[in-house]
């Protein structure tokens, strides 16, 4: 039986930021969703309260071991006011598989979908409508038992955030420079690289760090066992363009199974490219760039959607990727799915919720 959503709404309404000038992850709505766990409740109280902040103990294990996970979706306006979220299915169903690797208690992925519903819903003004621009929507589940000892939590908290926000990166659609990782490793087959878990993405803050004092905006992750095959950027997965071919990475446990990763699949097979899910290893990419083969490189991602690479560090070997311009491949893909996002192109696949 699906809970009843209890709704608390604010008496002190925020102003809203402007349109123009978001940035990502800066700003946040009037409300936020809550539901807490506990093992003798399961999943209980789901409420919707005025946006506001936590009030833990300093014991609470997420603060000493981690036990977290969270998912990025975004809610679009279209331009007859319409509200989309973009497979949000997916996204609760990624939540069930971090959760199982973190030993966090599954949810429900239908009553998520409809949480997600009710607080876009009812903080629907916040939608911006510059173009660009989404609601980015933020789930997460803590750890929150008052207690210093390394095992599974009793009890958790389902959080749900929402944040006006522009594009990802500052360069939008224009291509990145991305630098190629040798010295540090982010993750292993066996480990969490497949679950969303803030771990990851807290062991790549420092090969983040270097390359961006060298100019790059973000890294590319080798395999932490052989470090000669390509897993995936700190907030993309990657595609390429070599010949008639176009490949990604294979999912072998270690990389993110990025939603719009697995649409540009979808999209790319039904256009008739021929699309390989396999492993690649940087020489094999070096020698195509040598050849004149590497036509495209590209990352997808909730946040950036479609991110073109323009250039590509690897130990001091730079190459540039289709003169530093976007590809067609790349063009295609993004203006096909935002156009889906937006309601500007058409849905075929039946990737869009709507909110009412």
């Amino acid at each position: 039986m699906t809970q009843k959503i209890n709704i608390q709404k604010t008496q002190n309404p925020k102003e809203k930021p402007d349109q123009k000038n978001l940035g990502f992850g800066q700003y946040f709505t009037d409300h936020m969703f809550i539901m807490d766990y506990s093992t003798d409740k399961g999943w209980y109280d789901p409420r919707i309260v005025p946006y506001g902040p936590l009030s833990m103990d300093p014991s609470t294990m997420v603060f000493h071991y981690g036990q977290a996970i969270f998912e990025g979706l975004k809610a679009y306006r279209t331009a007859d006011g319409r509200i989309f979220l973009f497979r949000p299915e997916m996204n609760m169903k990624r939540i069930n598989n971090s959760n199982a690797r973190m030993s966090i208690p599954p949810i429900d992925e239908e009553f998520a979908v409809e949480a997600v519903k009710t607080l876009v819903s009812l903080d629907r003004d916040w939608i911006p409508t510059e173009p660009g621009t989404s609601l980015y929507i933020r789930p997460f589940i803590i750890a929150t038992d008052p207690y210093l000892g390394v095992r599974p939590s009793n009890t958790y908290k389902f959080i749900i955030i929402l944040s006006p926000s522009g594009a990802y990166y500052p360069s939008g659609i224009n291509p990145v420079k991305i630098m190629i990782e040798n010295e540090y490793v982010r993750a292993v087959r066996g480990g969490t690289g497949f679950a969303k878990t803030p771990a990851n993405y807290a062991a790549s803050l420092k090969a983040q760090e270097i390359a961006h004092e060298k100019g790059y905006v973000q890294v590319l992750w080798l395999d932490g066992v052989e470090r000669k095959y390509i897993e995936e950027v700190g907030s993309m997965n990657v595609f390429f363009k070599i010949g008639d071919e176009i490949v990604t990475p294979s999912l072998d446990g270690s990389i993110l199974p990025g939603i719009t990763r697995d649409s540009c699949i979808h999209l790319l097979k039904e256009w008739g490219y021929k699309v390989t899910e396999r492993h690649l290893s940087v020489s094999e990419l070096f020698e195509a760039h040598t050849q004149g083969k590497l036509a495209e490189a590209f990352g997808t991602g909730t946040a950036a959607v479609i991110s073109p690479i323009g250039e590509l560090n690897w130990d001091g070997n730079v190459i540039t990727i289709n003169d530093g311009k976007i590809g067609e491949v790349s063009a295609r893909l993004y203006e096909t799915i935002t156009g889906i996002q937006n309601g500007t192109v058409r849905d075929e696949f039946g990737w869009i919720t709507e909110v009412k």
